[in-house]
């Protein structure tokens, strides 16, 4: 499914246990869901944004009151209304929380169909604003949808939504075809920066030397061939967000730059003697363990620490094959030009029992490819490019760098002998880079070091 709102579940907040079970009695026999809080102290312990949909509270409570209840939840949930309960009377006090961003006031005693008359016309005014909301992301293009049904998923998205309305850098994690991208742009488009740009930029396809230019701007002839001047990615993100995929592919150079804009807020264009202010949300997003990264050298220890405020890691396809359905229906519905197609249920099977190692964005190709070949209004399982690719067992004269594997002698060789060899070649493969190494190996990092000791190899 798409992402839905939250369940319309009420905090009542009542300091008189009988005003509050009446008021719980009328609101759950008119179809709601109600929790209920004792005291204001209580209540703003127990709101949760993404789970109450409205709070009404009383206003005069011993402690904490309404008005203080009023306003902390406005301060941690503009969207969410709230509604006041004032003894008949008070209405200098009843205006005074309309001022403070009350959405209505309840005469107290209340009656039942009143009471329900004023929740119900708050819940449609959220309704409606969320709607008006999500028609103007669509309308910007910038958010995409989340199709999901999964558990990990659901988890994913409401501590999105809940890291979103703040300006702390988030990094990304997830396997290449996952979707961080579209994590990135809902957390723009949930923030308070949603009518800022949302700016992405792909670290891995530009050379450095570019890239710089490209992040940082240019002033006009700062380099040969600089006739003209180049703002950068971050000044054109002004006011809004900055998405820096593959970040684990900066240079320790640019790294340093990049943790200089996080932390002072100013960009030093290249071939400008002032640095330029910047309000720039940063979202990073990467499919290697920096955490590795930063053990080998190769990525700045500062620079992750301030990259990693909060961490969202996207989970890969084969964690979560209950969203395989949902996803390929989404897919297929998009791609079919309005053509009504049929998914048959031995179908989804098989796609349900593939691995994935591209992810999501491997499965969508193949559901375009589905809907290119379909005859007639059913996809069919024959379709199907195959499952994986089909490789050969490697002979004596393949492997790393052709011929480098050495030939079986009949009388027999070391086991131990072969994997120090093959290791040993890897290494130099990999210009000595330990992390690589064991990347290319398909080992852990901490495996491949034991190894290293183990044989005596030399890690450079």
């Amino acid at each position: 499914m798409v992402a839905m709102a939250s369940p319309e579940v009420l905090l009542l907040v009542e300091d008189d246990p009988a005003g509050r079970e009446l008021g719980q009695f009328n609101l759950e026999r008119a179809g709601y869901r109600v929790e209920t809080a004792s005291s204001g102290e209580q209540a703003l312990e127990r709101f949760d944004r993404e789970r109450h949909a409205l709070v009404i509270t009383d206003l005069r409570m011993p402690g904490v009151g309404g008005l203080e209840v009023l306003k902390a939840i406005r301060a941690r949930s503009p969207a969410t209304p709230v509604l006041v309960i004032t003894a008949y009377g008070n209405v200098d006090v009843a205006v005074q929380a309309m001022k403070q961003g009350a959405f209505d006031f309840i005469g107290k005693p209340f009656h039942r169909d009143h009471l329900v008359m004023t929740v119900q016309k708050a819940l449609d005014r959220r309704r409606l604003l969320d709607e008006v909301q999500s028609l103007r992301r669509s309308a910007r293009g910038i958010e995409r949808p989340l199709v999901f049904e999964s558990e990990p998923m659901r988890r994913l998205v409401e501590m999105t939504d809940r890291v979103a309305p703040s300006d702390a850098t988030v990094l990304v994690t997830g396997e290449t075809g996952t979707g961080k991208e579209l994590v990135a742009r809902r957390l723009h488009a949930r923030s308070k920066r949603a009518e800022g740009p949302f700016v992405a930029v792909n670290c891995a396809s530009l050379p450095e030397a570019l890239l710089e230019s490209e992040l940082f701007g240019h002033e006009r002839g700062a380099f040969t061939g600089a006739d003209r001047g180049r703002i950068g990615r971050f000044r054109q993100a002004q006011g809004g967000t900055l998405f820096l995929d593959e970040i684990g592919e900066l240079s320790r150079d640019l790294q340093g730059k990049l943790l200089r804009v996080l932390q002072e807020h100013v960009v030093d264009v290249v071939g400008r003697d002032t640095a330029v202010p910047v309000d720039v949300r940063v979202v990073a997003a990467t499919h290697q363990n920096l955490a590795e990264r930063v053990d080998s050298g190769e990525f700045r220890a500062d620079l992750w620490y301030r990259l990693d405020v909060i961490s969202l890691q996207v989970p890969p396809l084969r964690e979560r094959r209950s969203d395989i359905p949902a996803l390929v229906r989404h897919f297929v519905e998009r791609l079919a030009n309005e053509r009504e197609l049929l998914v048959p249920d031995e179908l989804l099977a098989e796609l349900q029992a593939r691995e994935w190692p591209g992810n999501v964005r491997q499965l969508e190709n193949v559901c375009e490819r589905l809907v290119i070949l379909s005859n007639g209004d059913t996809l069919s399982r024959d379709d199907l490019p195959p499952a994986g690719p089909v490789s050969s067992p490697p002979s004596a004269e393949s492997g790393l760098n052709q011929g480098q594997w050495p030939p079986l002698p009949p009388e027999g060789l070391s086991l131990i002998d072969l994997e120090r060899r093959v290791i040993e070649r890897v290494l130099l493969l990999k210009a000595g880079n330990i992390t690589k190494a064991a990347n290319y190996l398909k080992i852990p990092r901490h495996v491949l070091v034991y190894r290293l000791e183990k044989y005596g190899i030399a890690r450079r």
